[in-house]
């Protein structure tokens, strides 16, 4: 499979001088074309900070970072972020208050130029599970699954060929995680999407992902195969005490 994302040398570091936070340090990855990529750590790990860094919300310092075989630019153009799209870990906070599902799912239709755009928010909806009547309310008349599934929505309506996931499910009812796990599996199947999964949660990690990164303090410890990780099969002592403070989780996941 092609490269869809390469990453050689990512460093991202908050403030100057003394009180410098090096929050990203040295990081090399590729991701091909079609895969589910997960990302792994604890609080503070700089986890979340590449998915920032990769999509532009932040600035960073690389020796490379492509996606679909186009340098990312420090100042990203439009035409860039449609190749990329992010979903954030707080559906609530992401989705504006006064702003409907239609509005919200129109948007990005009318920022990037594109028409059919009644035909566009209708397939989006469908799509991610919800029905007309969801189309004309308000973030605070939807459940917190039904507003991730609008920000799922909202993601994909520019059909981007890359999905970033931060803690997708973390802000969400135990009894709802899986649903958006399993909605997230069948529209990567459905697009042929390349998706980066960022979580603390090694369970959800393992269930949608076939490699993940282990990161501690900025820097990458190892890349684990899902079986070698649900077995314990790893090379360092850091991701063996992951999977141990994890255990229970990482070897029922399906």
């Amino acid at each position: 499979m092609a490269g869809m994302i390469e990453i050689e040398d990512l460093r991202v570091t908050f403030g100057h001088g003394s009180r410098a936070v090096h929050a990203v340090q040295g990081l090399t990855l590729s991701i091909a074309e079609g895969e589910s990529f997960g990302i792994v750590g604890e609080s503070g790990s700089g986890k979340s900070t590449v998915l920032k860094a990769l999509s532009g919300l932040i600035p960073s310092e690389s020796r490379q970072l492509t996606v679909n075989g186009l340098p990312a630019a420090e100042r990203r153009s439009k035409a860039d972020r449609r190749h990329l799209q992010f979903v954030f870990q707080d559906p609530y906070a992401s989705l504006h208050p006064r702003q409907t599902v239609d509005e919200a799912l129109r948007e990005p239709l009318v920022i990037h130029g594109l028409d059919d755009r009644d035909r566009r928010i209708s397939d989006a909806l469908r799509e991610v599970g919800l029905s007309p009547e969801h189309r004309f309310r308000y973030p605070h008349q939807l459940s917190g699954g039904q507003r991730q599934r609008v920000a799922i929505a909202r993601a994909l309506i520019l059909r981007p060929p890359v999905l970033l996931l931060d803690e997708p499910t973390s802000a969400l009812d135990v009894s709802v995680q899986a649903e958006i796990l399993n909605l997230i599996s069948r529209l990567k199947q459905a697009n042929k999407l390349t998706i980066i999964l960022v979580s603390h949660d090694l369970g959800v990690v393992a269930h949608l992902c076939q490699r993940i990164a282990i990161m501690q303090f900025g820097k990458l410890v190892e890349v684990v195969d899902r079986d070698d990780l649900r077995s314990g099969a790893v090379g360092q002592a850091y991701t063996s005490r992951l999977i141990e403070a994890s255990r229970g989780f990482v070897r029922n996941a399906d």
